[in-house]
């Protein structure tokens, strides 16, 4: 053996007869025994844990315990501790021991919620200086066993570990970790609440300790969503600290946690909702719970309200922006005057409502403060509402704006341009129509300038290009239409007789089936052609034969569902009747679907005719002539689709009535009734 395996095999300097150590507190003696390890996790009686630590174990030269190579752990009854094994005598097992994360027995004991143990330890070694300083003794996380036992809401453990420091006079309580938080961070954290209510009973100095991150106990006891442990904190720690991240206090977070948590803060510390420039009315307010901004405002400071953040921005501007309506009534009943205030670009929370697209409010807005001039308010670069609903493209509420509120759209703003004028600046197709449409049904004009100055949509090219790029695939169903429609003529139903006519001839409904048929075997071809015309001239007005085909296209599927329906009738009988009314319902109810949502223009039959009204009035049809072409024509086709799908549904009505009456006679009857026999 070795001088450097001697050296291992002595005892610690200093040890007693049992071998305890007197070691200083930054260094441990050597790993935690496995047995010693499990013994604790396993939560084992202290009698025993206590055998064990007077028990001797085994080291191996590098100081890990078990076996290397063949090898064997010797017992403290074997006199064969030699080197030939590659296991020497290493002496008692050492409460200074400490696992892979510095963790020593009280920290494994602490974080096992084992409080029996700690004072069965402490109790049996507590004349020894070592068993004092493992209280506030700090593992690998910069953690005591205090923190163990605070993170685990352990509140005997917690109790006890407090009660021995005491004793043993260590000050254990202000002891921070490596992120800064104390015991009393760490289960306010985790939302421990009995453990909160032992530590911030036994100190009330920590709950104004904020950590490295500069948040406080009571601010980790809020997002914890721990009733118990903020209400322990702020009984408790009158002084307590309420700090959060980025300005905030407990009172911003606790908004987002419910009712009862923003009662007892508002109880404990009402400024706390005027504290920091963005106040916890804010966060409320674009939360958008009522109750919440209900109980902040009846116990905050009457100066909360008018309370405005960096941007200049108002708890009634952020509910605005975010579209709570509910939230800005109560604000303007709490206090009516908020409304005139404006944020750094000098906008109401009208201006901000506009901007975001948010109709309700808008349209509250306009009922309360019609007649207050807050519709036509400008912002510092001269923008109403008006212009800002149109350059974000709302039309619906630029469409409340001017018929329900009766705003002036011909005002400039700072850059000269009406509402109208900023329409040139829309990306999307349909939203131009729609904004355009309102925008002359109900007046509105574009700034005084000369008219060859005036120049198209600068969309109109994308459009172009996206007509150019659908009517190859429109090209192709336009055919398989065509040839549906042929084989369904060829393939009569009822078949055909002997000298190779229609078996049905003469049948009114049959006479139907063969209509609806050649009309869609007709449009379908010239819908083709028109596309395939379209697509080759890559001409300016190629849209106009694009809108025909598509019209053409639409008429010849409303003929092939006619035509199916009258072949149906006049096979079947009236055992389908209900499905195919069924059917023919689903699909109205879809091209309404389609017409509603999804159709270019306004969502009101009043606008679009009030449109097409103004479009015939000389200044109307001079701005949508040489500025917005397609607007026009967006009207116009969907009127053409309107009258499309009525008479569709009037066809089929149509066949079912012929039907009707047929089934119960002959709807024409051209026979000569033949004469009387003679008597």
């Amino acid at each position: 053996m070795d001088r450097q395996h001697i050296q291992l095999a002595l005892p610690w300097r200093g040890s007693s007869a049992i071998g305890m150590s007197t070691m200083p507190n930054d260094t441990p003696s050597a790993h935690m025994c496995p047995r010693l390890y499990r013994a604790v996790c396993e939560r084992r009686p202290v009698e025993e844990l206590t055998a064990l630590l007077l028990q001797q174990h085994a080291i191996n030269h590098t100081g890990c315990f078990g076996k290397i190579g063949r090898g064997r752990i010797l017992d403290s009854h074997s006199s064969k501790g030699s080197s030939n094994y590659g296991i020497i005598q290493h002496g008692w097992c050492n409460l200074r021991e400490v696992a892979a994360g510095g963790n020593t027995v009280l920290h494994v004991a602490a974080e096992k919620g084992n409080d029996e143990l700690i004072q069965g330890l402490y109790d049996h070694f507590r004349f020894r200086e070592e068993v004092k300083s493992l209280l506030s003794y700090r593992n690998s996380a910069q953690d005591t066993p205090l923190h163990c036992a605070a993170r685990v809401g352990s509140d005997r453990s917690v109790a006890v570990l407090i009660e021995l420091a005491k004793d043993s006079g260590v000050s254990i309580l202000g002891c921070k970790n490596e992120a800064g938080d104390t015991a009393l961070h760490v289960a306010a954290r985790h939302g421990h609440g009995d453990a909160v209510k032992v530590l911030a009973s036994a100190s009330a100095a920590e709950a104004a300790d904020v950590n490295t991150a500069g948040v406080s106990p009571l601010y980790l006891a809020v997002v914890s969503r721990s009733i118990k442990a903020v209400e322990e904190i702020t009984k408790n720690c009158v002084n307590a600290s309420s700090k959060g991240p980025d300005s905030q206090n407990a009172l911003h977070a606790a908004v987002f946690q419910g009712k009862e948590m923003v009662d007892l803060l508002m109880e404990w510390k009402p400024a706390l909702a005027a504290e920091g420039g963005c106040s916890p009315l804010h966060y409320a307010a674009s939360d958008g719970n009522w109750k919440i901004v209900e109980a902040i405002l009846r116990a905050a400071p009457p100066r909360t309200v008018y309370q405005q953040d960096n941007g200049g921005l108002s708890a009634l501007h952020v509910a605005a922006r975010m579209g709570h309506l509910s939230i800005v009534k109560k604000l303007l009943k709490h206090c009516p005057d908020t409304a005139e205030l404006r944020d750094s670009d000098g906008r109401t929370f009208l201006h901000t409502a506009a901007m975001e697209k948010h109709l309700p409010v808008v349209s509250f807005a306009i009922k309360k403060f019609k007649a207050h001039g807050l519709l036509d308010a400008q912002d510092k670069g001269g923008n109403t509402a008006l212009h800002l609903a149109v350059a974000e493209g709302a039309p619906r509420v630029v469409e409340a704006l001017l018929r329900k509120g009766k705003a002036q759209a011909d005002i400039l703003n700072n850059a000269g341009h009406t509402p109208f004028d900023l329409t040139d600046k829309l990306p999307s197709y349909f939203t131009m129509v729609s904004v355009v449409v309102t925008l002359v049904a109900y007046g509105a004009r574009t700034r005084p300038q000369r008219q060859d100055d005036l120049k198209p949509w600068k969309g109109s090219d994308d459009v172009v290009r996206g007509i150019q790029k659908t009517s190859d695939g429109l090209a192709v169903v336009a055919v398989l239409i065509a040839t549906a429609a042929f084989t369904a003529g060829f393939n009569l139903p009822g078949g055909y007789g002997d000298y190779g006519k229609a078996n049905l001839k003469g049948q009114f409904i049959f006479t139907c089936f063969l209509f609806f048929d050649t009309l869609a075997v007709v449009t379908s071809v010239v819908a083709a052609i028109l596309l395939v015309f379209g697509k080759a001239s890559c001409s300016a007005g190629s849209w106009k034969s694009f809108v025909v085909s598509l019209h053409c296209m639409w008429v010849s599927l409303i003929s092939l569902m006619l035509a199916f329906d009258a072949a149906a009738l006049v096979t079947v009988g009236t055992s389908c009747h209900v499905t195919l009314k069924i059917a023919h319902v689903c699909i109205q109810a879809l091209i309404m679907w389609i017409m509603t949502w999804v159709a270019p223009g306004t969502k009101s039959a009043l606008t679009n005719l009030r449109f097409l009204w103004q479009r015939n009035r000389s200044r109307g049809r001079r701005v949508i002539k040489r500025q917005y072409p397609l607007a026009g024509a967006a009207i116009s086709n969907l009127l053409l689709f309107m009258v499309t799908n009525f008479l569709a549904s009037i066809g089929f009505l149509v066949i079912f009535v012929l039907y009707e009456h047929e089934k119960h006679g002959p709807f024409l009857d051209t026979s000569i009734a033949p004469s009387p026999a003679p008597l």
